[in-house]
C-alpha cells in the first residue's frame, strides 16, 4: 500500500519534487507514495492547511539544496513535522553538492538520493 508522504522543498527546487513524484510512479521503482506537498502560495490559511496535511502523513521527505536554508516555508514544514512526530528523511538533491543542513533537520537522517535509500525509509514507516 502506498504511503502518504509530505514532500518539503524550497520553491526554487520544485522540479526536483516533480522528479521524485515521477520516480515513484516508475514501474521499476521500489517505492510508491501519495504526494501531499503544498503547492499553493503562502497565505494566512497556509500554516493551518499545511499542518493538517503533515499530520495525516506517514512521513516527510525534505529535499535539501543550497536553497533550503533560506526557505522559510520549508523550514516551518520541518518544524511542524517534528512537533507532530511525523518521521522525516532528508535527501540531497545533488550528490555532488551537500549544503549545510538546516538546524530544523538536526539529528534527522539525511541521505543521497537513491532508490534504495528512499525505499528503506518508506518500508520503515508504520
Amino acid at each position: 500500500m502506498a504511503k502518504r508522504i509530505f514532500v518539503s522543498f524550497a520553491k526554487e527546487d520544485m522540479k526536483y519534487r516533480d522528479f521524485l513524484v515521477g520516480q515513484a510512479r516508475n514501474e521499476k521503482s521500489p517505492f510508491e507514495f501519495v504526494d501531499l506537498s503544498v503547492k499553493e502560495p503562502w497565505d494566512e490559511k497556509w500554516k493551518t492547511n499545511c499542518r493538517s496535511k503533515i499530520k495525516g502523513c506517514d512521513g516527510v521527505i525534505v529535499l535539501l539544496s543550497s536553497n533550503t536554508a533560506k526557505a522559510d516555508g520549508a523550514k516551518w514544514e520541518m518544524k511542524c513535522a517534528i512537533e507532530e512526530k511525523v518521521p522525516i528523511l532528508g535527501i540531497y538533491i545533488d550528490k555532488n553538492s551537500k549544503p549545510a543542513i538546516p538546524s530544523e533537520m538536526a539529528g534527522k537522517k539525511v541521505i543521497e538520493w537513491t532508490w534504495d535509500g528512499i525505499a528503506s525509509f518508506m518500508n520503515g514507516l508504520k
